[in-house]
C-alpha cells in the first residue's frame, strides 16, 4: 500500500528489502497511514507554516502536524450536501438554482501536496519526531475499488 513516490524514494536511497518495511528507513517514517519522505532542499516562508495543523483519512481521528504547509491542490467548496466538494463551475451552478441552499459552504483545497515537521501525534500511535521537512502520502488504500468515493480534503 505505498505510495509509487515511496517506492522511488526507497530505491533512490537503496533501502535493503530488510528494512523496507520498518516504519522507519532512509526513505522514510511512517505513522499508520501516513509516510513522511525528507525534502531537505524545501524552504517554506515562515508566514505560511499552519501549527497544530490535522490530518485526516475520512472521518476518523486525526493525525496532528506540529507544523504543515500546504502547496498547490485544486480549490473545492463543501457543504454537507456535497461533503467530498465541487469545483467552482459546480458551485457556481448549483447556487444558481432557486432551490439552493446559500449558507454553510466551506472552501477546502483537494490533493494539496503537504508536508511537515516537528511532532506528529496520534491518540493510536507513538509520538514521532520529523527533523526537517517532509512529504506526507497517505497510504494507496484509498485507490482500491471500494475506497473510490473517498476524497483527501485539508
Amino acid at each position: 500500500m505505498k505510495p509509487q513516490e515511496v517506492r522511488v524514494a526507497q530505491s533512490a536511497a537503496r533501502v535493503s528489502s530488510r528494512k523496507k518495511n520498518l516504519r522507519k528507513n532512509d526513505a522514510f517514517r511512517r505513522q499508520g497511514e501516513w509516510f513522511f519522505i525528507p525534502t531537505p532542499m524545501l524552504v517554506v516562508e515562515p508566514k505560511s507554516v499552519l501549527h497544530r495543523e490535522p490530518i485526516r483519512r475520512g472521518a476518523g481521528k486525526a493525525h496532528i502536524l506540529e507544523q504543515a504547509y500546504r502547496a498547490g491542490g485544486e480549490r473545492v467548496y463543501v457543504h454537507a450536501k456535497y461533503p467530498d466538494g465541487v469545483s467552482e463551475k459546480e458551485y457556481e451552478r448549483i447556487l444558481a438554482r432557486k432551490d439552493t441552499m446559500r449558507g454553510s459552504w466551506r472552501v477546502m483545497v483537494r490533493n494539496a501536496a503537504v508536508y511537515a515537521r516537528g511532532t506528529v501525534r496520534h491518540p493510536d500511535h507513538k509520538t514521532i519526531t520529523l527533523h526537517g521537512w517532509h512529504r506526507v502520502l497517505m497510504n494507496t488504500e484509498t485507490q482500491t475499488r471500494s475506497m473510490a468515493k473517498v476524497a483527501f480534503l485539508d
